[in-house]
């Protein structure tokens, strides 16, 4: 291992996932000499980390130059199912492999010019003089940089420390996935699943979450759940019960499972918090991906947004770094908080509000918030989706004003 003293880089991020390694990506492509710290082995990269259902749409895919060897399956349709009833929409879209999604960026990065090391937790960040200027990892190793970049995903190991971010339990979505396979996907009295991505609002599944499935070609699906332990899932909850148990019990009672396995070795566990971030930035750093958090609060799409805040990084540091003198202040790195906010996860506190609303809703209401969904045009779904406030007092009721109040309310808290 180099001597600590004379391992300087431009940029040091730490973590190989979508949000650091497409920072790399961007930045190497730059001319910058950037290093990357994985806290996983190279053998085993990303086992530990294999955690994102992978479900994305076209515009990642070609805005980041994605091959279609590491898409499992190209889909047509996304479908929202509530306890009693569906809704179909067109929307082409794709279900990644998530290991070979992440190990294509490790190996592009690299012979781009990146430099990778495995094995390389990053524990506290190293400041000197009141100031950041590296990172302490492994068994006592350092490394400096002119800017650290934080990609650890929902640990945040720097920006915590740092005072950067401050994560709340509260705000924590606890995930689980098995890739099945002997699935019927075209049930009757269900939507055809064929080539589509669903996600299922339903309390007696995910409490104060949502549940899902993606087809990933022939008989088979990634097949999961989330919810966090906030009031709406306090609320819906059993006693006793955990994510496990609630996986189990819809596996027991929906017949499209009635035929089906698990397939051996594909299990995948994670979490991400939904909620607006305190800041992004601070002099000499950058946090980016779900150390942010950047996942999308209303549909739990996470990737693009998490590429996207690792292309923000790259772009505010190169600015940074072509200045006619090189300022890495929080002033100047203050920029990728902007984008952050209009480019990677726009309207946020919108969608906060929005999958509020969503998660606390009764599984009676859910029903007739797929009955509403029919009766508005494509267009104003989408501005929905988008984070339209305006659009989404289309889909409420007088009856909703209490759910509201409570969604109001617990914002507040």
């Amino acid at each position: 291992m180099p001597n600590s003293q004379t391992d300087h880089h431009d940029v040091v991020i730490a973590g190989a996932g979508p949000a650091g390694a497409q920072c790399a990506r961007d930045l190497v492509r730059r001319g910058y000499d950037v290093v990357v710290l994985e806290a996983e082995g190279e053998d085993e990269f990303p086992r530990q980390s294999n955690k994102s259902s992978g479900g994305t749409f076209p515009p990642m895919l070609s805005a980041f130059g994605i091959p279609d060897d590491v898409v499992m399956n190209f889909t047509d349709n996304v479908v929202i199912e509530s306890p009693n009833d569906y809704f179909v929409q067109y929307q082409p879209g794709g279900v990644l492999d998530f290991a070979k999604f992440k190990q294509f960026l490790v190996r592009d990065g690299r012979e781009l010019g990146a430099e990778y090391r495995f094995d390389a937790r990053v524990n506290t960040p190293l400041v000197e003089g009141g100031e950041l200027v590296g990172v302490q990892y492994g068994g006592g190793n350092t490394v400096y940089g002119d800017i650290v970049v934080d990609a650890t995903g929902p640990a945040a190991v720097l920006a915590k420390q740092l005072g950067v971010i401050t994560l709340e339990r509260e705000n924590q979505a606890i995930a689980i996935e098995y890739e099945m396979e002997g699935i019927e996907l075209d049930h009757e009295g269900y939507a055809d699943l064929t080539d589509a991505m669903m996600l299922r609002l339903d309390h007696d599944i995910a409490p104060g979450g949502y549940s899902w499935i993606f087809h990933t070609g022939e008989d088979t699906a990634k097949v999961g759940l989330c919810y966090l332990h906030n009031d709406a899932h306090r609320l819906y909850a059993r006693e006793g019960m955990r994510i496990d148990d609630y996986l189990q019990y819809w596996l027991d009672t929906d017949p499209r499972f009635e035929n089906a396995e698990r397939i051996a070795g594909r299990q995948h566990r994670g979490s991400a918090h939904l909620q607006m971030p305190d800041r992004l930035s601070s002099d000499n750093f950058m946090a980016i991906g779900d150390a942010v958090p950047t996942v999308d609060p209303v549909w739990g799409e996470g990737i693009n947004a998490c590429m996207k805040s690792g292309r923000a990084a790259a772009i505010t540091a190169d600015h940074c770094f072509v200045a006619s003198e090189v300022d890495t202040s929080a002033a100047n790195l203050s920029a990728y908080d902007d984008r952050w906010h209009t480019e990677v996860a726009p309207k946020m506190e919108t969608r906060l509000l929005i999958s509020r609303v969503l998660y606390r809703a009764p599984n009676d209401r859910l029903d007739t918030f797929i009955r509403d969904m029919r009766r508005i045009d494509a267009t104003e779904l989408d501005k929905v989706g988008g984070g339209s406030v305006r659009a989404l007092a289309k889909l409420l009721h007088l009856r909703d004003v209490p759910l509201l109040a409570r969604v109001l309310t617990a914002s507040r808290g």
